[in-house]
């Protein structure tokens, strides 16, 4: 199959980019800049009608990674990769006869802020979903599903917080968070929330590509399907790190209130730097969310195959081959597929 991958630069789209190309599909990646993954490229903005439809010229099938997934930014950035740019992807997928397309979305497009036990995907709700990400994936993921039909198989993949060795996201800031001292634990931290192994999120995305004809206009929300406190998830990615665990708590409305002034200091000074709490951030470690992963499983013929266990293990190994020096598989370069 000749798949084009969107946002190969990204931890999952590198992934899922590599897993295809090892499987034995012809794959080209998309994205800003030079992805090094040994693939016929294409380098452009999502925002960019021109340069998506000369990079999906003869695509068979795409996995719609690229999105802006900052913390931080204007409506308008936001808006036009994540809105405008899967509109622009829709639409040149129909003109070029596209038959099967794969669009990453995020639970947080049906988040209202509450907490998610054993929750369904829901439907996505731009004026309830907290945040500029989470709002423009939203309004995404409504124009990825207003295209399904018999000609183009249009599925959605909502992954829960991904996670692994060379992670510049979740990872990444947390870590970062924790050497500064800034790393709080927000409310009691007991809240449960459900994270995804980056193996087990590309293999999800690859398994939905193959089964699209079949699940065409559905929304799917992919985790491990192992939710623990958000404490001790906390602790054992800044314990791979080296680093001591968190000891400041902040109550969740302090932290959430707090957050919002935050988020309105940082965008009308127009910073682009991490801040220390936003409204979203706080939600999301102060408030559990976790999922029914029965049907996801059932539909997708897939279960996670790499355990949170195995997970800190790697992520543990990667941080001291980080320290030493020393380079050890990731994700992009170890040989997985989906059984």
């Amino acid at each position: 199959m000749r798949v084009l991958v969107t946002g190969a630069t990204s931890l999952l789209g590198r992934a899922v980019a590599t897993q295809l190309r090892h499987r034995g599909d012809i794959v080209t990646v998309f994205q800003r800049r030079p992805s090094g993954l040994g693939v016929v490229e294409h380098l452009g903005d999502v925002a960019d009608r021109a340069a998506v439809a000369a990079a999906m010229a003869g695509a068979e099938a795409v996995v719609h990674v690229a999105a802006r997934a900052a913390v931080t930014g204007s409506w308008a950035k936001f808006e036009e990769t994540n809105v405008r740019g899967t509109q622009n992807a829709i639409d040149v997928a129909r003109e070029a006869g596209v038959g099967r397309f794969v669009h990453v979305s995020s639970p947080s497009v049906a988040h209202g802020g509450r907490s998610l036990v054993g929750a369904p995907a829901g439907s996505a709700d731009p004026d309830r979903a907290q945040g500029h990400y989470a709002r423009s994936k939203a309004q995404a993921e409504l124009v990825a599903l207003a295209a399904n039909s018999s000609a183009l198989a249009v599925v959605v993949i909502r992954p829960h917080l991904i996670w692994g060795p060379g992670d510049t996201q979740l990872v990444a800031r947390i870590v970062s968070r924790a050497r500064a001292g800034r790393l709080v634990i927000v409310g009691s931290g007991a809240s449960l929330i459900d994270t995804t192994y980056i193996e087990n999120a590309a293999d999800a995305l690859v398994a939905a590509l193959d089964r699209a004809p079949l699940l065409g206009g559905r929304a799917l929300v992919v985790t491990n399907g192992q939710p623990r406190p958000v404490r001790e998830l906390l602790n054992r990615i800044v314990i791979a790190a080296g680093l001591e665990p968190p000891r400041l708590k902040v109550p969740y409305k302090v932290a959430r209130t707090g957050g919002l002034a935050v988020e309105w200091i940082w965008e009308h000074r127009g910073r682009e730097d991490d801040p220390p709490m936003t409204s979203f951030l706080a939600e999301q470690l102060g408030t559990a969310h976790w999922f029914d992963q029965r049907e996801t499983r059932r539909a997708l013929h897939w279960e996670p195959a790499v355990s949170l266990a195995e997970g800190f293990r790697r992520l543990h190994a990667w941080f001291e081959a980080e320290a030493s020096g020393r380079s050890i598989p990731g994700p992009e370069q170890s040989e997985h597929s989906r059984s």
